[in-house]
């Protein structure tokens, strides 16, 4: 999730195991909370369509804002915190993400979502940076791949928990397109203050100008890795970004009399899907995991247009819980076969590349689908997505397979058996 440049940073003598312990649970809620607060705005879409006539268009170009807006902290912003040391570029980042937070909570149009959107994206991409470079500086070297376990989990169990106390928030209690971003901004604060409070992990040093030049080097290992189920992971994280900016479209137009509950809901049997099967398979073979999860989108895409065409939404439902389980085993098989295959000083480059490679599928078809919905309609729309979404799956998970007849496990299999 960070630049290659923080690798070289020299790391500070380790805290003892409580403390130790203690940052690590700090860092995995940071990463909760900033995906938690990137998925709440998503049962908010269709209050902010009615209030403010929005168009799919609109609501993709608001989500799409912040992953690109986070793409690029990533590919400049990645490296600080190995220059700076962790904690100052983590706290500056979560003041941030809590600036963000108030300027959603006070938006008045479409504007101001954008912008607020682009300043979230900026702070999760830097805080993402500085916190996962934290929790492999404080990996037990007796518990290996709990570091990428952590990263796999912490985002879809972040985003679950965002949609779902976005979707009660907005049933439950008034002005919820300002409650939700004020409680987020707290916790964002209280965070702050945490991080004051912790160790730092790495010896600051010089050269934070140039590591803001934007680079990426994958090791040879990991490069394998990406290209073999880079195809996966970008069907994948494509139809995570669609049920997350167009989901709730989805559901109001099969069942434009239903609570607006039902619309909110739809991301979250994704995101929840996807971080139970994180943990389901953490000890299944990071190849395994990663071939099953292709396939399961191949069901998943056909159970949500039988659902657009009569089946209704008990089957759109249903391909949303099998589009979680496929991104929780793709995501994670990916992560710990390339982690597996690294040293530690390698895995920073190949983290910043997965994530870019994850955020531009999931926010650049996302975009393409709301101009689409413009000309042809959202049925065709999803007709065209979901098929390019299968066949993407299918060629990855012949690759996958064919590169499991030929290469030996890696290491990280052995550490999951």
């Amino acid at each position: 999730m960070f630049n290659a440049t923080s690798d070289l940073a020299a790391r500070c003598p380790r805290p003892a195991a409580r403390t130790r312990a203690a940052s690590s649970a700090l860092h995995v809620s940071i990463l909760a909370l900033l995906l938690a607060a990137s998925s709440a705005p998503t049962p908010l879409y269709p209050l902010y369509q009615d209030r403010w006539g929005l168009t799919a268009l609109t609501i993709t170009v608001v989500f799409s804002a912040y992953a690109l807006a986070l793409l690029v902290a990533l590919l400049t912003a990645g490296g600080l915190s190995g220059h700076l040391g962790r904690r100052p570029v983590l706290m500056s980042a979560l003041v941030l993400a809590a600036a963000s937070m108030l300027l959603l909570a006070s938006a008045d149009g479409a504007g101001q979502l954008i912008a607020a959107r682009i300043l979230q994206g900026a702070a999760t991409g830097t805080a993402i940076s500085a916190a996962g470079a934290a929790l492999l500086d404080l990996e037990d070297p007796r518990r290996p791949g709990r570091s990428a376990l952590a990263n796999s989990i912490a985002p879809v169990l972040g985003m679950a928990a965002g949609v779902l106390a976005s979707t009660l928030l907005v049933r439950f209690v008034p002005a919820p397109t300002a409650t939700v971003y004020v409680i987020l901004a707290v916790l964002f604060a209280a965070q702050t203050v945490a991080v004051v409070l912790t160790p730092e992990t790495a010896r600051p040093h010089p050269g934070a100008l140039r590591s803001l030049l934007p680079r990426l080097a994958v090791p040879p290992p990991g490069r394998r890795v990406l290209l073999t189920a880079g195809t996966a992971v970008a069907a994948v994280w494509a139809l995570g970004g669609f049920y997350s900016s167009l989901g709730p479209a989805l559901v109001r137009l099969m069942a434009p009399g239903a609570p607006s509950v039902f619309a909110g809901m739809v991301f979250f049997v994704v995101s929840s899907g996807a971080a139970l099967t994180v943990w389901l398979l953490r000890g299944t073979t990071p190849l395994t995991a990663a071939t099953r999860g292709s396939l399961a989108v191949v069901p998943s895409t056909a159970l949500s247009l039988l659902g657009l065409h009569g089946a209704g939404l008990v089957a759109v439902y249903s391909g949303a819980a099998l589009a979680g389980i496929a991104f929780g085993a793709v995501s994670q098989g990916t992560l710990r076969m390339m982690l597996g295959s690294l040293g530690h000083g390698d895995s920073a480059a190949a983290l910043a590349t997965y994530y870019i490679l994850s955020y531009l599928s999931m926010s650049l078809p996302a975009i393409a689908a709301g101009v689409a919905t413009q000309h042809f309609g959202l049925r065709t729309t999803c007709l065209v997505y979901a098929a390019a979404a299968a066949l993407s799956a299918v060629a990855a998970a012949a690759a996958l397979t064919a590169s499991g007849r030929k290469a030996p496990r890696s290491a990280d299999d052995h550490h999951h058996r």
